[in-house]
Order: structure tokens, then C-alpha cells, then sequence
């Protein structure tokens, strides 16, 4: 009788543990899934940022503010491609083959427009026909830049791809940039060029980046810095470019 009861007792007690457990595990579940649209809604960017437009957006726009597939602003993951050197004055060069979605622009402060492009697609690329020697002829004379833009027929193109590749919806304010600005000898090529988004509400496609591309643009006419150091500052992160050369 004493071991019956006692196997009774034994059974009683793994029965309610038992219900406690599942107990637990259904509640675990339920939060999981109340938490998971909470998740995606905070995961939507806000919107934003240049000035170097290859092309500015013709088309009809889905509101003033894109929708940015955007990350933080950290260290990359892998090591980034350097800076490419491409010769294409009159066309984009087509040097990178990319996937929809496979892009993400990196936030350092989506209220002031300030957003890096993905290193891994953007790595930037130079035109090696500018050089240290021949910036009289080139990027210090007044209307260089006119003479090696690629055609908006052609950028028109790519940007509509980069849009789709950067995970990005068509807005009147984004710019289609040269990350390694013309004004500092950068090539019409895709691995220099991006959709740059701007901070939310701007009128338009002028950005920070843009003073910023013409400040070093003057550092290195005037001989502050080198070409390759400008260029190679600007690639790396026009946030803080001027700081990283001294300036």
C-alpha cells in the first residue's frame, strides 16, 4: 500500500511538471510570434543623401522618401575590394555583376542624409587616365567633368538596376553617384556608382557629400593633398575624409 502511494505520489509530480513545462513552451511560442511584426516594422528604414549626379531621377517617383534597405554603419564584413581603375569616359562600364537585394546602404545618421554605399558593391573605381602630373588638364580645369560624364541614356540604365540591387524603391531625391566623385578623376564604371539616398523631406538630390567632393576637389588643385590620397579618403568614407586626410 506505502509503495503504491508513493508511486502515486512520484506519477502526480511528473504529471504537473510536465504541464508546467508545456505550459512554458506554449507561452515562449506565442511571444515569438507576437514579437516577429514588431521586428520586420522596425526594420524599415528611414529614408535619405548627394550631389555628383550622374543622373538625376526622370521617371515618376514613389514619394519623396525612398525606402532604404539599410545597415549600420560598422566594420566590414570581409575584406572590401580596392579602389578599381577603369578607363570609361563616354559609357558606364559594366566591370561588376550584381543581384537584386544583394546591396545594403550603411546609416551613419539618416536625419542628416549621411549613408555609405555597401564596400563589397561599391568599392569605387579611378579613371587612370587622370593623374598627379596632368591635373591642370584634367579635374582642375573648369568643364573637365562635362567631357567624361556617361550619357543619362546610359546611366538612366544602371540606375534603375543599382535601385533593385541596393534593395531601393524610386525617389525624386535619390542621386545616382559617383562614389569617387568625376571632380577627383573617379570612372563611369558600376563599381563606382550607387543610388545615394537622401535625409527625408530634401527638396532634392544635393547632399552633403556634394561640398565635401568639391572642397577635396580644390585640396588637391591647390596641392593640399595627393590625387591617390583624396580619391583613396573618399572611397574608403566621404563621411569623414577631410578629417582622414587632415584637412
Amino acid at each position: 500500500m506505502t509503495f503504491s502511494r508513493t508511486r502515486l505520489a512520484l506519477f502526480a509530480a511528473l504529471f504537473v511538471a510536465a504541464l508546467v513545462i508545456v505550459g512554458f513552451l506554449y507561452t515562449s511560442s506565442q511571444n515569438s510570434h507576437a514579437a516577429a511584426p514588431n521586428a520586420a516594422a522596425s526594420s524599415t528604414p528611414s529614408a535619405s543623401a548627394d550631389s555628383e549626379d550622374s543622373s538625376a531621377d526622370t521617371g515618376p517617383a514613389d514619394g519623396t522618401t525612398p525606402s532604404v534597405a539599410a545597415v549600420p554603419a560598422g566594420p566590414v564584413t570581409g575584406a572590401a575590394p580596392d579602389v578599381k581603375s577603369i578607363h570609361s569616359p563616354d559609357k558606364v562600364a559594366i566591370d561588376l555583376a550584381l543581384s537584386p537585394g544583394q546591396c545594403k546602404v550603411r546609416t551613419i545618421d539618416a536625419a542628416a542624409g549621411l549613408y555609405l554605399p555597401d564596400p563589397l558593391c561599391t568599392p569605387g573605381a579611378v579613371d587612370p587616365a587622370v593623374t598627379q602630373d596632368n591635373l591642370a588638364s584634367t579635374i582642375c580645369k573648369s568643364g573637365y567633368t562635362t567631357t567624361v560624364r556617361a550619357p543619362a541614356s546610359d546611366t538612366n540604365k544602371v540606375k534603375a538596376l543599382s535601385l533593385t540591387q541596393y534593395g531601393q524603391t524610386r525617389a525624386a531625391s535619390t542621386e545616382f553617384d559617383h562614389l569617387v566623385s568625376l571632380q577627383l578623376g573617379g570612372s563611369n564604371a558600376v563599381s563606382n556608382l550607387w543610388p545615394e539616398p537622401n535625409r527625408a523631406g530634401a527638396p532634392g538630390t544635393t547632399n552633403p557629400k556634394d561640398a565635401i567632393e568639391t572642397r577635396l576637389n580644390k585640396a588637391v588643385c591647390s596641392h593640399k593633398v595627393t590625387l591617390s590620397a583624396a580619391q583613396k579618403a573618399i572611397a574608403h568614407n566621404w563621411v569623414t575624409a577631410e578629417k582622414d586626410l587632415g584637412l
